[in-house]
């Protein structure tokens, strides 16, 4: 890389089954890289098959981060993930490798890309209930004596995000607009979106869906259930979990609790637009229908490494 300064950081994003895992082992065992996820289902433990995460295999052949950090019953905050993924990329560099952040999950991706500033302040159970007993229109005039800026882009009647505004402010003794400020990080950053047509991607979502079932999806969801981890736990509600405790405590057929996977995971796939917008300036895009679409990234990648910035 010719620009010491800014050390380089390659992303890729896209829709889920679009092509990214395959696209990022290819690219790592040509650069010296190491992937970093940014895929918040990949969190947890014990939720290999349903959350299509990197096969053991795949994660011998490559180094991979931030996988497998928590059980189901845990929680990791987005400002924990920043953190994380901040200290993995600075140890990539150390390394001489080249870091890839790779996932769908567009929140993670941005608070890494961006800078976002996250305010450290975890939740305050006793003043979030006295805060609630006050009413929306008085806690949005206090905000709005507090912190103008961010009262001026909260919605008054969404009285959780004025709560946690004032919670910020009021426990830092900083407005949450001060330390929500973004700060973009010392990275010389090359963003790769990839995509594929309604119709194929839709294809390749529901026949990886077949191909978890046919690997033991229900049979891990089982397992979880056995572990004591319920039903109602956040990391369940990801697609393919929560369909399958339905049908485990009985409230669908095998049959349709899986048609159901399926259309989930097409809504979700469309909602993955708003994260990744193909006219976002940020991210160079390629289609991965077409033909010698591998060799293009490659040969993509390798000119942006020795200088030219796309």
């Amino acid at each position: 890389m010719k620009d010491e300064t800014n050390p380089p950081l390659l992303v890729i994003v896209g829709q889920t089954a679009v092509g990214k895992t395959a696209l990022s082992l290819q690219l790592a065992a040509a650069f010296n890289g190491e992937i970093i996820s940014a895929d918040s289902r990949l969190f947890y433990r014990g939720m290999n098959i349903g959350t299509a995460k990197p096969t053991p295999a795949e994660q011998a052949q490559i180094p991979h981060h931030l996988i497998d950090m928590c059980q189901p019953d845990e929680t990791l905050t987005l400002g924990e993930y920043q953190d994380l993924a901040y200290a993995a990329i600075n140890a990539v560099h150390q390394r001489g490798g080249l870091p890839i952040v790779v996932g769908g999950t567009g929140q993670y991706v941005r608070a890494v890309t961006e800078g976002w500033g996250i305010p450290r302040v975890p939740p305050q159970l006793v003043l979030r209930e006295a805060l609630a007993q006050v009413g929306g229109p008085e806690l949005a005039r206090w905000l709005a004596a507090l912190d103008p800026t961010a009262a001026a882009k909260i919605e008054p009647r969404n009285v959780r995000r004025v709560i946690r505004a004032l919670e910020v402010t009021l426990v830092s003794g900083r407005p949450i607009s001060e330390l929500q400020r973004k700060q973009p990080p010392p990275y010389a950053i090359c963003q790769i979106g990839l995509r594929r047509e309604r119709a194929a991607l839709y294809a390749r979502i529901d026949q990886r869906i077949d191909a978890m079932m046919s690997d033991g999806l229900l049979a891990e969801v089982e397992a979880l259930r056995d572990a004591g981890h319920g039903r109602f736990l956040p990391a369940m509600s990801g697609l393919g979990y929560r369909q399958l405790y339905a049908y485990l405590d009985g409230e669908m057929a095998l049959d349709e609790a899986i048609e159901r996977i399926k259309f989930e995971t097409h809504r979700f796939a469309r909602q993955q637009n708003t994260w990744f917008r193909v006219d976002d300036p940020a991210i160079t895009w390629f289609d991965m229908e077409e033909e010698g679409v591998g060799t293009a990234v490659l040969s993509f990648v390798n000119r942006w490494l020795n200088g030219e910035r796309p």
